[in-house]
């Protein structure tokens, strides 16, 4: 399969400090101008070649689960309204929206609904498409992962299962952090192509955030988004993805590179982009880069187009990079601590319970991937219904941790570990 040019990957970086509708319709018009415009993004495209402007553009959103949009757990609706106007201002007719959710209990058309996409699509005419059901794809080409089960809307418009490609990928992704990735981005955002249940499956089959990473890059060959739009305004830092904390970051990133995109995520938050296993794996993948040298980045908005047109990552990082966004920042010792018996189980991190939040809904259970589940709603003393661990069996995905909807399951770290941590921040 034919691999993305990273040459001269471009990155726009624009200013946007609130929701207001104006302003973030302002902002991606805006950032999307600055990469040459959708018919200049789309041009080399085969199914735009073939069906020019009635090609089928996905809004591929992040729709982790049911959550108001002020959680900054999912794409903002003022995003995805931005994106859809423009796309009809601009020609496009032909949209489609959708995400497999985190799980798959509520449905997606309902998880749009509880995030507020579902209002926005409606109004603006945008159908929702096939993301309950699966298309199996073969991918022998895979350097980590051989087949996937695709929903069937991605499966249909790129021609990955053998047809013509319908349509395109527009990569709706938001920023956030997580505990396995360090951060999710633009590449871990196509994870939601993989239908429902094979989501946990692959975390069942990709345990270490290396062989995730590996397994992601094979996913982003096969899907290839034609554009990431990553909802920076308003980002989550901390116990993310999903029980994170806001963290204004004010930012509408877009590029045609998912690394390039992420790379620059990860100097505004101080975070050595070589840290995340994700850029590494599918920049050897050639998927995208994450060489500064390879990377332009195109300013917008107001403060900051004053500052020039073009600058470098590490000019970024001086202007305009936050420390105070709460992300792990400390190298990784998972590949020498491993060999290293009790030390390096001593440095391990592992998800807890938090019990005077936990209301013992099953949703953790539900979501851990193994058959023979590490986590289970049980009672305890009190006759109070609470998730409880077998940390022999726990293989650290933390999904139950990215599912729970009260925030009731954090990542804690050992005394060892923080204080390493201390010794080796980056």
């Amino acid at each position: 399969m034919e691999h993305r040019a990273t040459k001269g990957s471009k990155v726009a970086v624009v200013r946007c400090d609130s929701y207001e509708r104006e302003s973030v319709s302002s902002a991606v018009r805006e950032a999307v101008e600055l990469l040459g415009g959708l018919d200049s993004i789309f041009g080399e495209e085969p199914a735009f070649k073939t069906h020019g402007k009635n090609a089928e553009i996905v809004l591929k959103l992040n729709l982790l689960n049911k959550a108001e949009p002020e959680k900054a757990v999912t794409t903002h609706p003022e995003v995805f309204r931005a994106v859809g106007e423009l796309l009809h201002k601009e020609g496009y007719g032909n949209l489609v929206y959708g995400d497999s959710p985190g799980s798959p209990v509520p449905g997606v058309e309902k998880t749009a609904e509880g995030c507020g996409i579902k209002a926005v699509a409606d109004e603006l005419g945008i159908r929702l498409g096939d993301f309950e059901h699966g298309t199996d794809i073969e991918y022998p080409d895979g350097k980590a992962a051989k087949r996937f089960v695709l929903c069937n809307e991605i499966a249909k418009v790129t021609g990955a299962d053998g047809s013509q490609p319908e349509g395109m990928i527009i990569n709706l992704c938001k920023m956030k952090t997580h505990q396995l990735e360090r951060i999710t981005g633009a590449v871990k955002n196509t994870f939601g192509c993989v239908q429902g249940v094979n989501k946990a499956m692959s975390h069942a089959r990709y345990q270490s955030p290396e062989h995730f990473a590996r397994m992601l890059a094979d996913l982003n060959t096969v899907v290839r988004p034609s554009l990431h739009i990553m909802d920076g305004i308003v980002a989550m830092e901390g116990n993310g993805p999903g029980s994170g904390d806001p963290f204004p970051m004010n930012a509408i990133l877009v590029s045609t590179d998912p690394v390039a995109l992420d790379t620059v995520f990860c100097t505004l938050i101080c975070l050595d982009p070589q840290l995340v296993a994700t850029n590494t794996a599918c920049a050897d993948a050639g998927v995208g880069t994450w060489d500064d040298e390879q990377i332009e980045i195109l300013l917008g908005g107001v403060p900051m187009q004053k500052e020039g047109a073009v600058i470098t990552l590490d000019e970024l990082a001086v202007k305009y990079a936050s420390r105070e966004f709460n992300v792990q920042r400390s190298r990784d010792f998972r590949g020498s601590m491993s060999m290293m018996g009790m030390v390096g189980k001593l440095m391990n991190k592992r998800p807890v319970v938090i019990a005077n939040r936990c209301v013992g809904c099953g949703i953790c259970e539900q979501t851990c991937p193994l058959e023979n589940k590490a986590v289970i709603v049980r009672e305890d003393s009190a006759g109070n219904r609470v998730a409880a661990y077998d940390y022999s069996r726990c293989i650290k995905c933390y999904c139950c941790q990215e599912m729970c909807p009260e925030r009731a399951i954090t990542v804690k770290k050992s005394l060892l570990a923080k204080i390493v941590d201390r010794r080796w921040k980056v």
